[in-house]
């Protein structure tokens, strides 16, 4: 069947998500190591993305450590410069898929504080046809949930829909329920999948 929707994750395919590399600039790599070692900022963060709010959840992480309180408030307060910078190539498929009227629908583990963010700065952020976002949603991928929850809101079926997303693992999940997917590594590739589709036609740029 045709593809009647192209999916979107944010994270590492539209910006980059790397905040190891905000506070290696921030305090050094090796205070930065023995931050994370001691206190687990990635699972703060995936309470987020699963609904808790995003400046409690932070200021409370900060406040059980005092002894970084400062550095782990940036999570929140600089949030724009821990997700950067923008993948442009990514970008640009984005709006010629809507330039050609392909429906475009984000599909991210990413909270409803983070993304109101990123938004302020990112206008593409705001440039989709339907949003899925976990905070939101309360159910991240790669749960078999959120899936079958886009399936129903959207109306399509899970073959016409084409998904991009860094994670293998999102991707298995995706493609375990019928849908078309990209495990996403450049904009270049991602390009080259769409133009295979017949999405956006040869010599796009990414």
């Amino acid at each position: 069947m045709a593809i009647e929707a192209v999916v979107f994750d944010i994270g590492n395919v539209l910006i980059r998500w790397q905040p190891e590399l905000y506070f290696d600039a921030l305090m050094g790599e090796e205070r930065r190591r023995a931050m994370f070692a001691e206190v687990d900022l990635h699972a703060m963060n995936e309470r987020v993305d699963a609904g808790e709010d995003f400046r409690t959840m932070v200021y409370d992480t900060a406040e059980r450590h005092p002894e970084w309180r400062d550095e782990i408030r940036h999570w929140h307060d600089n949030w724009v410069k821990l997700a950067s910078p923008a993948i442009d190539g990514s970008v640009t498929l984005l709006r010629a898929l809507r330039e050609r009227g392909v429906p475009v629908f984000f599909l991210s583990n990413i909270g409803e504080g983070p993304l109101e963010q990123g938004q302020e700065i990112y206008p593409f952020l705001g440039e989709y046809d339907r949003a899925y976002i976990s905070g939101a949603m309360k159910v991240v991928k790669p749960d078999p949930q959120i899936y079958q929850m886009v399936e129903e809101d959207c109306g399509l079926a899970p073959e016409t829909l084409l998904f991009a997303d860094d994670r293998a693992e999102n991707i298995a999940a995706a493609e375990a329920r019928g849908w078309q997917v990209h495990l996403f590594e450049t904009p270049r590739g991602w390009g080259e999948c769409l133009v295979s589709h017949g999405l956006l036609p040869e010599g796009v740029s990414a």
